[in-house]
């Protein structure tokens, strides 16, 4: 009898065939449900005029990780706002010819796609709604969702510096930043740093598959949540976000949260995850917590 075996290193469940589970995580429809969202980022980070970009052009740190990476192997400058989402559409398009997942696309999925990425977003805004609920109450930098774009608390400083305008033009950017940090962040911690590690403990040190899988994860949530207090390039500590050991184990948390999606749903409900997340957040931030 022929064994049931994951499709793909990164997924570790298979769902009926042309069910609604099996279509949606094939990567061609993570490319095209993510799409938008790329575009709208890339377009955002050029038209939004705000001081945050101003101060920052791109303010997703994984973005500039593989900005970097494209000009080491040849990307000249004018290429390099183009070369990630470029990146983000050649992975998934080679992980869906080594898949040998169909290529055809049910438009009508993309909607409840879009619900279930809500949805799925849920448990970490009421983790984080529980958290705030048993800060200091002095502490009002607590009274705030947490978000997971590296330089989010440029928000909170910027509100009593500037005018409504320009402060609602922030919350515009913080917005496209966090749809940026919903792709690159999930593109670099989880579709590739768990991918590399699976390839590392399991096909290189020849851990068992589980001890590799809770390796993988462990890991690459910890560096998922280092990474929004420190940038891994110069070492230096962020100024933005300082590190605090409840937002290190919340991000911890959502990272873990974010890769166990990650192995069962596939990368387009993922990022979508994370992209909701991050908007929500930023929204009730916006409505309820802004002082």
């Amino acid at each position: 009898m022929k064994e049931n075996r994951p499709n793909s290193r990164s997924q570790l469940l298979n769902f009926a065939k042309d069910s609604y589970l099996e279509r949606t995580s094939r990567p061609i429809y993570a490319m095209f449900f993510l799409l938008p969202f790329i575009i709208f980022y890339e377009f955002g980070t050029i038209f939004i005029k705000s001081d945050v970009f101003k101060q920052s052009p791109v303010l997703v740190d994984s973005f500039v990780w593989l900005q970097k990476v494209s000009g080491q192997i040849g990307f000249g400058s004018k290429f390099a706002m183009g070369a990630p989402p470029l990146a983000v559409i050649i992975i998934l398009i080679a992980l869906q010819i080594t898949s040998g997942k169909k290529w055809s696309l049910w438009v009508v999925d993309f909607l409840p796609m879009g619900i279930e990425c809500i949805l799925l977003s849920v448990p970490l805004i009421v983790l984080t709604l529980m958290l705030n609920s048993l800060s200091v109450p002095n502490d009002t930098a607590q009274y705030k969702i947490e978000n997971t774009p590296a330089q989010s608390e440029m928000f909170a400083t910027c509100a009593s510096a500037y005018e409504e305008a320009a402060v609602e033009q922030n919350f515009l950017a913080e917005i496209v930043t966090g749809m940026g940090a919903g792709i690159y962040e999930e593109l670099v911690f989880r579709l590739i740093l768990i991918c590399l590690l699976m390839l590392v403990f399991q096909d290189l040190l020849r851990f068992d598959h589980i001890n590799s899988v809770i390796l993988a994860v462990l890991i690459s949530a910890a560096l998922f949540s280092a990474h929004h207090h420190i940038d891994f390039i110069s070492g230096q500590a962020n100024p933005n976000d300082p590190f605090s050991m409840g937002k290190f184990l919340f991000r911890t948390v959502a990272g873990v949260y974010f890769a166990g999606l990650f192995a069962i749903r596939g990368f387009g409900i993922t990022a979508g995850t994370h992209i909701f997340y991050n908007i929500i957040a930023e929204t009730m931030n916006w409505f309820y917590f802004r002082a």
